[in-house]
């Protein structure tokens, strides 16, 4: 069983390393100066894939921050919904759910 200060310090750790992606993301949209066309249908869908990425690094990071936030309330580990005690199991998996196994399915 992880401590609360074990889970924290993964939980920061992975926010960092999600950080730093989303500024390597940022970098590289900001360095795609093609003129050629084919390169810029090669950018675009490249873009794309950026885009998508980023948008689910963001998100990520917003679990992460309201985990942060449920452990300095003293809250993280319980679900948000029905108030029981998430699982183990379930936060070694997924360490920012703010659900138990059986609230997770409707969200």
């Amino acid at each position: 069983m992880k401590t609360l200060d074990t889970r924290k310090a993964e939980l920061e750790a992975r926010q960092a390393q999600l950080s730093a992606r989303l500024d390597q993301i940022e970098t590289e949209f900001e360095g795609h100066d093609s003129k050629d066309w084919e390169e810029m249908a090669t950018e675009r869908e490249g873009d794309e894939v950026l885009d998508d990425l980023r948008l689910s690094a963001r998100q990520e990071l917003r679990m992460i921050e309201a985990a942060l936030t449920r452990i300095d309330e003293g809250e993280y580990g319980y679900c948000v919904t029905c108030g029981a005690q998430i699982s183990e199991e379930r936060l070694d998996l997924i360490p920012a759910t703010p659900f138990c196994r059986d609230h997770a399915a409707g969200h």
